[in-house]
């Protein structure tokens, strides 16, 4: 049998990472990746329960493969992820095309769940929470990924428990990797040629494991030679330790952009989500990191129109987003999730809700656009990741996460160079590589 496996992927970057390790582990039973959904006799959709009508995207998909196979042998159909884990026996019941759903702490089951519905041909759930287990398995699994800049999961889970959020229902409480593990993984993806790690957590700043601490992962990790840059996401501004923040003073690859979601600018709202932080402590650690470097930028994440926010509290917003001139950001509007604190409650009229999205996303990209306007006819760093789709020309990214595509030449790639920024656009900056710039006057 010639075992095709198509995986789609949708949500964070932790599935992203999740989903390339699901591939490292199916490789050891004989399946190859196809791009093309046609070919594949293993249909894998990972998926996401953060945003709005999660559940019936996934029904959506399996829709669209339905369709596909419509005059051919349909292939094992695999649904994993959040709403998997979420919406297990109900998936199966609701779609017969689902032969096996599988949680994001059972991964490392998914050999055996895919040789025993072969075997049996009967369908399958297995949504444990079995961190432990799932990463015992993985460290034993080298992770391929040949990119320039890749993701390396560090913590999963959520002990927070915010009102709105599904994660501690969908990935379980919060884990920590073994240190020694984490360390080892960064060697082989230095090995392989990726030269920009992602530290990748639901809360990956409440990382702990033993005496070790984020701060100690990224000191450790820029040790590392080939390794040119350091990031982590996402962070709650609860475990912003002391020892992080001065993990900005000592080390020179942990790049200036901190991702710390604060959700809203109000107090009472910030209560009403049970966040366990206060504006004033998002402003101590911006204050805090911005007095050890003047050139560090924030983004962030806000929930707009939660039950409850009234009129000042949503200018209070504003006024945050004006303050702290969040270069890079992401707002929604609430939508209940299932089996959440705030399910029940009840919600903000559509007409409010829109008109406040609106406000907050033209305030956050007036930010985004004047923050890539100072950039022009100026010199950047940017890590080259590889050709544009076209193959003429080259994309990187900025300290700041911005994509930036340029001129420039083949061995640039898995370098940073330095790029003059010609133009911008509200997301992306445009120029031409140094290099480039001193033939062309030679």
């Amino acid at each position: 049998m010639n075992k095709k496996i198509f995986i789609k992927t949708f949500g964070c970057q932790m599935n992203v990472y999740d989903s390339n390790r699901i591939f490292d582990t199916v490789k050891k039973i004989g399946f190859t990746k196809t791009d093309k959904i046609e070919e594949s006799n293993c249909y894998l959709l990972n998926t996401c329960h953060i945003r709005h009508k999660a559940k019936e995207k996934v029904y959506h998909e399996i829709g669209r493969v339905k369709e596909k196979f419509k005059f051919k042998k349909k292939p094992m159909v695999i649904v994993s992820g959040c709403v998997a884990q979420a919406e297990n026996q109900e998936m199966l019941k609701r779609e017969p095309y689902i032969d096996v759903v599988i949680g994001p702490q059972a991964y490392h089951k998914i050999n055996d769940k895919i040789m025993e519905y072969l075997d049996k041909q009967k369908k399958l759930d297995e949504t444990e929470f079995d961190a432990i287990s799932k990463f015992n398995f993985l460290k034993k699994i080298q992770n391929s990924s040949k990119k320039i800049s890749s993701f390396v999961t560090i913590q999963e889970g959520c002990d927070k428990f915010c009102h709105f959020c599904v994660v501690p229902y969908t990935r379980g409480p919060e884990y920590s990797r073994p240190f020694d593990d984490i360390i080892e993984e960064a060697k082989i993806l230095s090995e392989n040629g990726v030269r920009e790690i992602t530290l990748l957590g639901q809360n990956v700043n409440a990382y702990k494991n033993k005496n070790y601490r984020l701060s100690d992962l990224i000191l450790e990790i820029e040790k590392m030679k080939e390794i040119k840059r350091i990031r982590y996401t996402t962070s709650h501004p609860k475990d912003m330790t002391k020892d992080l923040v001065d993990t900005y003073k000592i080390s020179k690859k942990l790049m200036p952009l901190i991702h710390l979601p604060v959700q809203s600018g109000s107090d009472k709202v910030l209560k009403l989500m049970n966040r366990k932080h206060l504006i004033s402590d998002y402003l101590k650690i911006y204050e805090n990191l911005k007095a050890i470097n003047s050139n560090i930028e924030f983004s962030s994440d806000f929930l707009i129109a939660y039950p409850g926010e009234d009129e000042d509290d949503f200018k209070a917003t504003l006024n945050l987003i004006k303050r702290i001139k969040f270069i890079n950001s992401f707002s929604f509007i609430f939508s209940p999730r299932p089996g959440t604190s705030a399910s029940k409650l009840n919600l903000i009229s559509k007409e409010t809700s829109l008109e406040r999205l609106e406000k907050v996303r033209t305030q956050l990209f007036k930010n985004q656009i004047l923050a890539n306007k100072s950039l022009e006819n100026q010199e950047i760093d940017v890590l080259v990741e590889n050709k544009t789709d076209e193959g003429t020309r080259f994309f990187g990214r900025s300290e700041y996460m911005t994509p930036v595509i340029f001129d420039g030449n083949d061995k640039d790639v898995g370098n940073i160079i330095k790029v003059k920024v010609t133009h911008s656009n509200q997301n992306t900056l445009f120029g031409e590589s140094i290099n480039k710039i001193e033939q062309k006057v030679a």
